[in-house]
């Protein structure tokens, strides 16, 4: 069974190398359309986060617009310097750069797929801006952001078939699941059917830039909050076993998700309870007895027609299914951060 997901995941960005120049350049900090890469790999080797601004456009472009840029075969500005040393004499460059003129670019995103996520609302008298967009006052809206049962984590909770080597479909491209996503915490209160009611299991995943599609990789820019980037991808899950016939038979219905109240600015916010999927998608759910518009910010739309995409390429014999080498872990501890003095620790 093919499942997916495509929504906005801004623990994202790409690795990219771009070759020597002559003389060669030891490359100490580097932009890109003006939006700062990180550079403390090697000489010609740089890290652009998807979520990093530009420092002439602000918020309304970023690392993952640059990647866009990218994929679409548009040149891209390359804008470098550097004290000099012996044997990287150069001080400065500046160029233009595109997919086929760099040597690698592959996409490594720490934390995507979230196995589920939270509603989020506004209890507050004022609108505010947040990574699950607008959110009006005194509940007036509230927001998600998941697949719900096309998502790969929600038809595998335990990850029996999903772990670290897995082939997956990333961005329109092959890649695979690299590691366990950063905040990995599959320690979540579980229903009965496996599914977590909170964030639970994340994926770090790894792909070909060159290969990937702006249909199934976008930038976005959330109102007075700043950028991100939708990432497309699918996972086919082999049915194994009895067991997994019953997780993938999973439904909306059967999925429940906490609604917060992100006007509270700490770590713990308020709960409104929990509601499912089905109803989410409806477009009203009720919260304190008060009938509230519900809209994603992530596309189903989209998602299923990941999903057909990667069941035409199985079934064509174009993408072939691998194990896992090793399995995603079902436990360990999240921990938050704290303000400790040294003599604390």
């Amino acid at each position: 069974m093919t499942t997916a997901t495509f929504g906005p995941m801004c623990s994202s960005g790409a690795f990219i190398n771009f070759g020597h120049s002559d003389p060669p350049i030891r490359m100490g900090k580097v932009w890109l359309n003006d939006v700062p890469a990180y550079t403390g790999i090697a000489a010609v080797d740089v890290y652009i986060g998807a979520t990093e601004p530009s420092e002439t456009e602000g918020l309304g472009y970023g690392g993952a617009h640059v990647i866009e840029d990218l994929i679409a075969g548009k040149p891209v500005k390359l804008k470098a310097t550097s004290p000099g040393t012996d044997c990287y004499p150069r001080k400065e460059i500046e160029t233009y750069v595109t997919k086929d003129t760099i040597n690698q670019a592959y996409l490594f995103n720490p934390r995507n797929a979230y196995q589920n996520y939270a509603v989020a609302v506004n209890s507050s008298n004022r609108t505010i801006y947040t990574y699950m967009g607008k959110l009006l006052p005194k509940f007036t809206n509230a927001t998600f952001s998941s697949a719900g049962q096309l998502s790969p984590l929600l038809n595998d909770p335990y990850y029996r078939t999903i772990g670290i080597g897995t082939r997956i479909f990333l961005g329109g491209a092959e890649g695979y699941v690299s590691w366990a996503g950063t905040q990995h915490n599959p320690l979540k209160e579980r229903l009965p059917n496996g599914t977590p009611t909170g964030l639970a299991g994340t994926l770090a995943v790894t792909g070909d830039l060159k290969d990937m599609s702006t249909r199934y990789i976008r930038a976005a820019t959330f109102q007075k909050y700043g950028v991100s980037m939708f990432v497309g991808i699918g996972i086919p899950i082999p049915v194994i076993d009895e067991e997994m016939v019953e997780f993938l038979k999973v439904r909306d219905e059967d999925i429940q998700v906490e609604i917060f109240d992100y006007s509270v600015q700490r770590r713990n916010k308020p709960s409104y309870g929990k509601v499912n999927y089905k109803q989410l998608r409806s477009g009203k759910i009720k919260i304190n007895n008060k009938s509230v518009q519900t809209g994603p910010i992530s596309s189903y739309a989209r998602a299923l027609e990941i999903a057909d995409l990667l069941k035409e390429r199985v079934s064509s014999g174009k993408f072939y299914l691998t194990d896992k080498v090793q399995p995603l872990p079902l436990d360990g501890e999240y921990r938050s951060l704290e303000i400790l003095s040294q003599e604390e620790l």
